[in-house]
């Protein structure tokens, strides 16, 4: 498998040099996972779910009705509270006679002045409880029925007021899904969320131009660097085939040939590597068996050259992606894992179906990989430690990192683990239909 070059920099780059290249942060594709929510810090941490801006607005329009709701309450109960006690009943002297006062059961009780105002003053404090009981009771019913009131307009009006982060958010999915000429476009008020989406849309047209220059580059380079090659190749060829060249000239032949056929190989891994950045828009279902079973039979030839033994254990699974992008995706594991190997070891190729999606999974013998090298085996022109860098039996360095772009085209995951007896194993997972 591919490793990192001795310290120093690639290719014999002294290191701290002026062409001292610092190294890429560049780590296997990672899938988005959508899992259960885990409340982080903050104000609304003890939200069971996600607070979203949405939802945190609506708590504000409601908090602070609600706030000004029990504030208003408890005014109106103070003020209530205190215009009752200025109707204190009056004072009755009768002179030393008495008054009949009629009971609830019809009874009548004879009473003095002081007998009859301290009734009046006991009536007046039970009715004067009840009136404000009576008033804190409906006013807490109209308040609660208020506060529902309250925060399900205040949810409309968020959900209003942020329906154009929506859009904006719809529009930035679709251009990170390779549509770089959609627009937000945004009409309205000229507000601060209108400046936002204009800005969006400058740098989308920027983005835009610039990736259409990248792939105009692509196409003229393709054309460009293969035409050379071609002739060069022919030429050689033709030399090749002629019974005068003496023995000297044959080896020069064959050596010129072999080095084209690398160059070849490197302008073709180059364009690839190129055209699998982009996540791909266009998704069909694909078997993934099938596609691991067609790149067994385009490596058996080289396995049984190197004495490689292939394994394979390939159940149905099948995923969402590009058939042909997934078959070099395949191929270039199994060549790696045959030319990065030793004679007498084996390479074993297994697909299943997973949750969410299908896993292709290579694993095989070879020299050991310390594990804290395998963050850089997905960079390009990676090779092990020691490997001649002159040879093209084991490709020119890019086939993990098209692997890698291939994965992430497709919004897959992959993960790399060194096997205890040397070699690794490639995991490779791809999300279903």
């Amino acid at each position: 498998m591919t490793t990192p070059p001795p310290a120093g920099g690639p290719s014999g780059a002294p290191a701290g040099g002026p062409r001292a290249v610092p190294p890429k942060p560049v780590h296997p594709p990672r899938a988005h996972r959508v899992g259960r929510y885990v409340p982080g810090d903050g104000v609304l941490a003890w939200l069971p779910f996600r607070p979203t801006i949405r939802m945190r607005l609506t708590l504000l329009y409601g908090g602070m009705f609600l706030m000004a709701g029990v504030v208003l309450l408890l005014l109106m109960y103070v003020f209530f509270q205190d215009a009752v006690s200025y109707l204190q009943p009056r004072k009755f002297n009768f002179n030393g006679n008495f008054v009949q006062v009629s009971g609830p059961n019809g009874t009548s009780t004879a009473m003095d002045s002081s007998q009859f105002n301290d009734l009046q003053a006991a009536d007046y404090l039970s009715r004067s409880d009840s009136a404000l009981n009576t008033l804190l009771r409906k006013s807490l019913t109209m308040l609660v029925c208020l506060a529902v009131i309250a925060f399900a307009a205040g949810y409309a009006m968020a959900g209003r007021v942020l329906r154009p982060l929506g859009r904006i958010t719809r529009t930035a999915r679709d251009v990170a899904s390779s549509d770089l000429h959609r627009r937000i476009e945004l009409d309205g008020p000229d507000d601060e969320l209108k400046e936002l989406a204009d800005t969006f849309d400058d740098m989308l047209d920027r983005l835009d131009r610039s990736f259409d220059s990248q792939r105009r580059f692509v196409a003229n380079a393709s054309h460009e660097l293969r035409t050379p090659l071609a002739i060069n190749r022919t030429l050689l060829e033709v030399q090749l085939s002629d019974p005068a060249a003496s023995a000297d000239l044959q080896q020069l032949g064959k050596t010129l040939l072999a080095t084209n056929e690398r160059s070849e190989q490197l302008v073709e891994g180059l364009l690839l590597l190129a055209r699998s950045e982009n996540e791909l828009t266009d998704r069909r279902p694909v078997e993934l068996s099938e596609v691991a079973t067609r790149a067994l039979e385009q490596t058996r030839a080289e396995a049984d050259k190197r004495e490689v033994e292939l394994r394979s254990k390939l159940d149905p699974g099948v995923v969402a992606g590009n058939g042909v992008l997934l078959e070099r995706l395949a191929l270039n594991l199994l060549q790696n894992a045959v030319r990065y190997n030793t004679a007498g070891g084996w390479v074993e190729l297994a697909t299943a179906a997973v949750p969410g999606g299908g896993e292709l999974v290579v694993s095989n013998t070879g020299p050991v990989v310390p594990g804290y090298e395998l963050e850089h085996i997905f960079e390009p022109f990676r090779r092990i430690k020691g490997a001649d860098r002159t040879r093209s039996d084991k490709g020119v360095g890019l086939g993990l990192s098209i692997v890698r772009s291939v994965v992430r085209a497709h919004g897959g995951t992959i993960e790399a683990t060194p096997r205890a007896g040397g070699g690794l194993t490639m995991r490779v997972r791809i999300p279903a239909p």
